[in-house]
């Protein structure tokens, strides 16, 4: 089974035999994975009937849930690993959902767009416009992103938080790493890719 490829990052963090909860899971492709490559225990939430309905016809455990209405019907300690992906910049307290992931999760693993990237920056500049492009399909009224971050904001709030970064990887539109967007995530780096715990 071949993966897209920031989820083959992703499972990279993921241990074998693992519980795993991924918030806002799609059509439940890093699930699936997940549960015949590495033999995980996987649960999705997600918002969309028609991916609910796909994840279903995989065999994966997944409900209907609002990120946005947290995660209070999980106990403290109940998975290994949370995930969410690309969507953090979407709900409404992306602090708060990240205190309650790491409330269920012992660690959480959050990709989100870099606003701070340089074309997104020259666009602005430039343009006098908000940005649009590959990883920012959107215009500013139809978006679904409210919370627009940069690898700096999200690690200052990790730092607030008092969290512990365990991977960071910076990654361009086709979730390839290079020695510049090691150098300078913040200016070269598209795509955020973090591991983080308590």
């Amino acid at each position: 089974m071949t993966l897209r490829s920031d989820l083959n990052l992703i499972q990279q963090w993921i241990q074998p035999n693992s519980q795993v909860l991924d918030l806002g899971c799609g059509q439940g492709e890093l699930l699936e994975f997940l549960k015949y490559q590495k033999a995980c225990q996987v649960y999705g939430l997600e918002i969309h009937p028609d991916s609910i309905v796909s994840c279903v016809e995989k065999g994966l455990s997944v409900i209907e849930h609002d990120l946005n209405n947290g995660l209070k019907h999980f106990k403290d300690g109940s998975v290994d690993t949370v995930v969410m992906t690309q969507a953090l910049q979407a709900v409404r307290r992306p602090d708060l959902l990240l205190d309650d992931m790491l409330r269920v999760g012992k660690e959480a693993i959050i990709t989100f767009p870099n606003f701070g990237y340089w074309r997104t920056r020259l666009y602005l500049v430039s343009k006098g416009a908000m940005p649009m492009s590959k990883t920012l399909p959107y215009n500013w009224y139809d978006t679904p992103n409210i919370h627009m971050c940069t690898f700096h904001d999200f690690e200052n709030l990790c730092r607030d938080k008092q969290l512990t970064i365990l991977d960071r990887t910076v990654v361009d539109s086709t979730h390839e790493e290079s020695l510049s967007t090691r150098l300078w995530p913040n200016l070269l780096g598209e795509i955020a890719m973090y591991r983080v715990t308590r």
